[in-house]
């Protein structure tokens, strides 16, 4: 820059600074005192209103308070008692109070591991009957599902077929219909189809929920629940995802998103070859193991990694189960056969020590890591949102005596798919 236009600069900076500093003195700064400070009014908020994550959640469940508001004028549940078996979080918090202003009397406990004892003082401050406890045992948790029954309920409401099969041990008269939201709970259900004389309808079996809930929701709550228990990268590791259902590919898909090298195992030899097409290493069970640095089971099987796979697995290996039960990962009897060496309780993470050194780690002591571990926020707001209102449909439905015998452990009907994604995507076409 020539001098001149450098003097001219520097003069015009000094005359800016000088200008601020006089005007700021002679007056300017009055405007923070604090007689004026009054002068500055914010809008009319209740800054004492503090509320909780439920209060979040049940805000931002737009379909269901679209559905709560109509359900309170239909009232397609009055009379009906509505036994339920699910995760008590602040999502299905939502959903249970759904029911009750359709005019259901709703009976609650919930699931293994995943009961937040807050959404339990949240539900029965509403008038929602909850016997359930946060506990692991599945002693007490049986206690719980005998404690529905015992209300001899109309309908169940059932995650995973554990309030089914209790109930099935000691069948009433009255009972109307069920719905069950998982695939787990139908893998128990379907080899009974021919003793059952009654509407089931299977959410998960529902297009919808197979995308948004599985596919996108489970993906990327697992994904979420591995980077906040162990706050380790990704880049660069070996992920094993054993199951290529809806929710093993949302999970494959997350990891690889997240630049990790990710091999695919399932037992259906179509499963893998779909993997293989979506560009995934399809290595043998036993190559996988060596190799990983991140175990994933999203199966809804049994014993899918148990103490016989210790002597494959590398040093440092993490396993997490994103599937329903707590019995994809044999915990018991990897701990029968290592030394625990540390417990990181806040984390949610165990690490087991082999003879040989080796040590490996579990997240959440091998229960569903979304809704088990510290923090437990589960899958997103936008997929329950529109996953339980495919439930107050097919409730609704089962009520008003739309759903035959026929209809036994079948899918969600084609019109209540339709209703659902047709209220979601209302907003986006305006």
């Amino acid at each position: 820059m020539p001098i001149a236009c450098q003097n001219q600069c520097a003069t015009t900076e000094r005359m800016y600074w000088n200008n601020f500093c006089a005007g700021f003195w002679a007056g300017g700064i009055n405007r923070f005192a604090p007689q004026a400070v009054s002068t500055l009014k914010l809008r009319d908020v209740d800054m004492t209103d503090q509320k909780t994550r439920l209060h979040w959640v049940d805000e931002n469940c737009r379909q269901l308070q679209e559905i709560r508001t109509e359900f309170a004028d239909t009232r397609p549940f009055e009379g009906i008692t509505i036994g339920t078996g699910i995760h008590l979080e602040p999502k299905t918090a939502a959903l249970l109070l759904t029911l009750k202003a359709g005019g259901a009397r709703v009976v609650a406990t919930g699931n293994l591991s995943s009961t937040q004892p807050a959404t339990i003082d949240y539900l029965r401050s509403h008038g929602i009957d909850v016997h359930a406890e946060a506990t692991q045992d599945s002693g007490i948790h049986a206690q719980s599902l005998q404690k529905i029954l015992a209300e001899k309920p109309d309908m169940l409401l059932d995650n995973g077929g554990d309030l089914f099969a209790s109930y099935l041990e000691a069948p009433y008269e009255g009972l109307i219909g069920v719905t069950e939201e998982t695939t787990s709970g139908r893998m128990r259900l379907t080899p009974l189809r021919d003793q059952l004389a009654m509407p089931i309808l299977v959410i998960n079996d529902s297009p919808i929920k197979q995308f948004a809930e599985n596919k996108h929701a489970v993906g990327q709550s697992i994904f979420e629940s591995y980077m906040r228990l162990t706050n380790r990268a990704t880049n660069g590791k070996r992920v094993a995802v054993f199951g290529y259902g809806a929710c093993g590919m949302g999970v494959a898909v997350n990891f690889r998103n997240a630049f990790a090298s990710v091999s695919v195992i399932d037992v259906d030899p179509v499963k893998s070859l779909e993997a293989h097409f979506d560009g995934f290493q399809t290595p043998s069970r036993e190559m996988a193991l060596r190799k990983a640095d991140i175990i994933v089971t999203e199966t809804g099987a049994e014993n899918v990694i148990t103490a016989s796979d210790l002597d494959l697995l590398k040093d440092g290996a993490i396993l997490m189960n994103g599937g329903h039960f707590p019995t994809e990962i044999d915990v018991p009897s990897l701990q029968s056969v290592s030394a625990t060496r540390a417990t990181y309780a806040e984390e949610g993470i165990k690490t087991l020590v082999q003879a040989d050194g080796r040590r490996f780690h579990v997240l959440c002591n091998g229960h569903m890591a979304n809704l088990a571990g510290p923090r437990p926020l589960g899958n997103s707001l936008e997929s329950m949102d529109i996953g339980f209102a495919l439930q107050s449909r097919c409730l609704e439905r089962i009520a008003k005596g739309e759903s035959g015998e026929d209809e036994c452990i079948v899918p969600v009907p084609r019109a209540i798919d339709e209703q659902v994604a047709n209220a979601y995507l209302s907003p986006f076409r305006q």
